[in-house]
C-alpha cells in the first residue's frame, strides 16, 4: 500500500478477502484495493510495524503499529490480525486506539 503497487496488493488478497475495521468492513480485494487506490483520506502515509506475532498454531498473524503522516505525525496506532486461505490473505481484523 505504502509503495502504491496496489496490483501486487491485490495478488496477496484472496477473493473473498474482508477487512473489518473500526470505521467500516470491506467485503471482496476489488472493493479493498479500490478504497486504497482511490478513496483513501491520506495516501502519502506510512504504516509502521512495531511488532510482529505468529499464532501458536502457525496459520494466523498480527502486527502491531502505527500510522504516520507525511508530516511525521502518528495519526493512530493499530493492531492487524490476519487470517490467510492458500497462501493469500483471507481476513483481516484492524483495532485502532
Amino acid at each position: 500500500m505504502d509503495a502504491g503497487d496496489y496490483d501486487r496488493l491485490r495478488s496477496l488478497l484472496a477473493p473473498e478477502f474482508v477487512h473489518d475495521r473500526p470505521d467500516r468492513t470491506f467485503e471482496g480485494r476489488d472493493a479493498f484495493v479500490a478504497f486504497m487506490r482511490e478513496d483513501r483520506p491520506e495516501t502519502d502515509t506510512t504504516h509502521e510495524v512495531v511488532d510482529a506475532y505468529r499464532a501458536a498454531d502457525g496459520d494466523g498473524r498480527a502486527v502491531r503499529g502505527r500510522l504516520v503522516g507525511a508530516d511525521g505525525t502518528v495519526r493512530f496506532e493499530f493492531v492487524d490480525a490476519f487470517a490467510f486461505d492458500g497462501g493469500r490473505i483471507r481476513r483481516i481484523d484492524t483495532f485502532t486506539r
